[in-house]
């Protein structure tokens, strides 16, 4: 017996039709039939009488109305007392370069959310997450990573990597773009992972360096050196661009980026539980998949369906 089918019960029992119950609580006709039955059985009663043109509750069904309400009032309780206590309740959070603009309201009355100052690379707060140093991390993982580490990461969002050179700015093919790997792999290297695998499956060149000109003016001053369109990578950054440059999309195939909420497999506490649906929830990236490109690893091949 779950609570699933006692509030099945009270709404069949109130509408005195399945038709409508199962209306009102979105499922199909036969699958709320069945549910009912289930409890019958469970029960050892039979809780309604039923025909072609009627429904109506039994003795039994009678008896056991009242009492079920207030099991499921008492139910509804418990659950808002628990919510009570995760919203006072602080959960740690890091970051990369991006979080959503409504990052606080969306979690508002769900949890006390603290977002750790130290921006720090995604490889780096993934590891964070599994050693308990903070309970969720926005960044870019491989399904790889998520497994070796025990983690489990949900789509957040997901960002159009887009290519800058000088002057144009008409349409880019990917195959005719250069990514930059940077020789520190501990401060990049999720993004040498995916910019390496980007050149492979599409014929873009690769071209090493030991700047840190992923980002910043040192960035701008390969684009200018190399004289070719150069994909940038997602990290945000304040430096403003040059006049004479311009953002170029990179088509054939659209590279994504995306980012993932990640937490521990084994976490239990209802409050980053909760952090992690209302952040999650309803969460959708608009871009035609038949046209984009994902890493292999990317754990959200499905969803995005790229």
């Amino acid at each position: 017996m779950e609570l699933r089918q006692l509030r099945y019960f009270v709404a069949v029992a109130e509408e005195l039709n399945f038709g409508r119950a199962a209306a009102r609580l979105h499922i199909a006709g036969p699958s709320l039939s069945q549910q009912i039955k289930s409890l019958e059985r469970d029960l050892g009663v039979r809780l309604f009488e039923r025909d072609r043109r009627t429904v109506r509750l039994t003795a039994f069904g009678e008896t056991l109305l009242p009492q079920t309400r207030a099991l499921l009032e008492q139910a509804d309780t418990l659950r808002r007392t628990a919510r009570g206590f995760a919203a006072s309740e602080p959960v740690r959070l890091g970051y990369v370069s991006w979080r959503p603009a409504d990052l606080a309201e969306r979690v508002s009355g769900v949890a006390q959310l603290l977002v750790d100052a130290w921006v720090m690379p995604s490889h780096t707060q993934a590891g964070r997450v599994a050693d308990g140093s903070i309970d969720l991390a926005i960044c870019w993982v491989r399904a790889t990573d998520l497994a070796e580490q025990e983690l489990t990461g949900s789509l957040l969002g997901a960002d159009r990597l887009f290519a800058f050179s000088i002057g144009d700015d008409s349409p880019v093919r990917a195959r005719d773009t250069v990514v930059l790997v940077d020789a520190d792999t501990e401060a990049w290297a999720s993004w040498n992972i995916y910019a390496v695998e980007f050149a492979r499956a599409t014929g873009a060149s690769v071209v090493r360096i030991d700047d840190h000109g992923i980002t910043g003016p040192a960035f701008y001053e390969h684009v200018r050196r190399l004289g070719r369109p150069v994909v940038s990578s997602p990290k945000r950054d304040a430096t403003p661009l040059p006049r004479d440059f311009a953002r170029r999309t990179v088509v054939d195939p659209i590279p994504l980026w995306t980012w993932a909420l990640v937490s521990r497999q084994d976490e239990m506490r209802s409050a980053v539980l909760a952090t992690v649906e209302a952040l999650t929830r309803d969460v959708k990236v608009e871009f035609d998949p038949r046209a984009c490109w994902l890493p292999a690893d990317d754990p959200f091949h499905a969803e995005l369906g790229a």
